[in-house]
């Protein structure tokens, strides 16, 4: 046997595609779908359409963005940016932030939030 097999004997990957995850409803109504939910760990897909744009915010955890494909502008506290493919962006707890997309196509990012929020993100 395998040096390590025995502590992966048993376990099931989990795979799980973006685009067929279901669309969840958040204040932001545009395109979220939640891809892993645990205890340490939140990872979300969101897609603004050209015009979109995520409502200002503040969650309670740090959060991390990295942009998939488009061109996105991301503002978190007073600093702004445009962004685009493969981007990482770090959000600190408690700072607002937002996202939209003045392109001609949508862009797409994922959000990972860590730990797990225990309490609600903020609208402002």
């Amino acid at each position: 046997m395998p040096y390590g097999y025995e502590m992966y004997e048993g376990t099931k990957m989990n795979i799980v595609n973006a685009r067929e995850a279901p669309v969840i409803d958040t204040p932001h109504r545009v395109d979220v779908r939640k891809l892993h939910d645990i205890e340490h760990v939140q990872v979300v897909h969101i897609t603004l359409q050209p015009g979109e744009a995520l409502k200002r915010h503040i969650t309670p955890v740090d959060v991390t963005f990295y942009m998939l494909e488009g061109r996105g502008i991301v503002e978190v506290g007073d600093e702004k940016q445009e962004v685009g493919p493969d981007t990482l962006i770090e959000s600190p707890k408690k700072i607002p932030h937002t996202w939209y997309n003045e392109s001609d196509a949508p862009c797409r990012f994922l959000v990972i939030k860590t730990p797990k929020p225990a309490e609600s993100t903020r609208v402002l």
